[in-house]
């Protein structure tokens, strides 16, 4: 499970990424990013090298491969926990029964912080819409010796 330390460390990133454009399959802070890059940037200013490449995907990739990819690849990296705390990233599923394609951070207890289609990385109220849709959460894997990459 995550610690304090670590929760903190991304919160200070994802908040450094606020107001970067929406922009598909980017991750480049102030220039770019979708709801994936920003959680990859994330890592990248944390971690230093991504664990893996996600490969080219469409806006409605999710209904078109009908696969968890997404949820796959945070079972792979993150570590999933029950009650998320700020910090925490959360999986969304967009429809009933359709493959998670959403992915943010619980920025506040009442705040997500997420790339936003069409606008930007921004904060929301986290909404019963999002509450609804809310289907996983996970922690980042501890930062090792207390350093931030």
């Amino acid at each position: 499970m995550s610690n304090p330390q670590t929760r903190a460390a991304v919160l200070a990133s994802a908040e450094s990424w606020l107001d970067t454009p929406y922009r598909h399959q980017s991750s480049v802070k102030y220039v770019g990013a979708d709801c994936l890059g920003l959680i990859r940037g994330i890592w990248r200013e944390l971690y230093g090298e991504e664990p893996e490449s996600p490969p080219a995907y469409t806006p409605d990739w999710a209904e078109q491969a009908g696969e968890e990819t997404l949820r796959d690849a945070a079972n792979r990296w993150l570590i999933p926990i029950r009650k998320p705390e700020p910090g925490d990233a959360l999986l969304f599923r967009m429809a009933p029964h359709a493959p998670c394609k959403h992915i943010g951070i619980l920025f506040r207890p009442n705040r997500i912080l997420h790339a936003y289609w069409g606008k930007s990385v921004v904060t929301s109220h986290f909404a019963p819409f999002w509450q609804r849709r809310h289907v996983a959460s996970f922690a980042f894997p501890p930062l090792s010796g207390g350093s931030n990459g």
